[in-house]
């Protein structure tokens, strides 16, 4: 099969389009053909070698976690799925070698679901990690109807989906962003303030009693803006910074493949209350491109890559 590898770790031009050999699918897994895939940031980190402390990495490496695609083959017990089911999923296992930027990728089923019928591969392939870190981080801040919540990098891809998420909950939503991205968060329902100097008065202007829940998904300074703002049992939770838990007795938060939340996630989506957002799509063969596109941050929603 056609697959995006790499041997050594570097920038990305260590990406190579190679042969590879289809994978053997284990007893609780699928065989996947691919037809979409997406690049998240960690895709990148883990390629540069940022997460070899915690990641067991085996070479050749093909990268990617976001998959949506049809079901080729089944395991020896997969009673969930059958050939020619349509499915997308967040495929992370406990090390990193087979990923999604190739023809096919053997997927366990418990980091699948099937696809929403009312999303195409390419919008599918979009959502996994970044609608799972969003939805897994809106359930362990525990948000509720008729909170206040601040979503720090409200406009990237994960926190577009935790503003929608937590407005589907009843909760209203204050979102950090810069100016360019207002209408856009006000599209999503939330109420966008500026980042940088003075973003505690700001906050404060629109919640004077503090804000009930803080997302951080990127944010500055994480402390002190919380300790300024969180109201009396508040409670914030990060994906980026350890401190949300260590210092602010919080949450800190590792996204995880689940079928469950994934269907949450379908079920928000045909409804229509969750939307996706595709900044742009790359071939397989411009997998590099893909990457250097999502590493410069600057990009409003996701990077796709497409399996012909």
């Amino acid at each position: 099969m056609r697959a995006i590898t790499y041997n050594r770790y570097g920038g990305s031009d260590v990406l190579e389009l190679t042969e590879q050999p289809t994978p053997k699918v284990g007893p609780d897994s699928v065989l996947v053909r691919v037809r979409a895939a997406s690049v998240n940031p960690v895709d990148w980190k883990v390629r540069a070698g940022y997460l070899d402390a915690v990641m067991d990495v085996t070479f050749p490496v093909v990268p990617g976690w976001d998959v949506a695609g049809v079901v080729e083959r089944v395991g020896l017990d997969t009673p969930e799925l059958q050939v020619g089911d349509e499915v997308y999923g967040y495929v992370r296992r406990d090390w990193v070698q087979g990923g999604t930027f190739a023809e096919f990728v053997a997927a366990p089923v418990r980091t699948l679901a099937r696809k929403p019928a009312s999303l195409s591969f390419e919008e599918a392939a979009a959502v996994p990690l970044a609608g799972l870190t969003a939805y897994q981080t809106i359930l362990r801040a525990g948000v509720t109807d008729g909170q206040t919540v601040l979503v720090h990098a409200a406009a990237g891809g994960v926190g577009a989906f935790a503003v929608q998420i937590a407005r589907t909950l009843g909760a209203r939503v204050i979102g950090t962003a810069s100016a360019r991205n207002h209408e856009y968060l006000r599209g999503l329902g939330a109420e966008p303030v500026e980042y940088g100097d003075g973003l505690v008065d700001r906050v404060r202007a629109l919640a004077p009693e503090g804000v009930d829940v803080i997302l951080d998904f990127g944010g500055d300074d994480l402390v002190a803006t919380s300790k300024a703002l969180l109201a009396d049992g508040g409670t914030v939770a990060s994906i980026v910074d350890a401190a949300a838990r260590d210092e602010l007795g919080g949450h800190y938060v590792w996204v995880r493949p689940d079928t469950a939340d994934l269907d949450a996630l379908t079920a928000l989506l045909d409804a229509g209350t969750l939307t996706v957002d595709v900044a742009e799509v790359f071939d397989l063969a411009d997998a590099a491109a893909a990457h250097d596109a999502s590493a410069t941050g600057h990009t409003r929603g996701k990077i796709v890559v497409r399996v012909p």
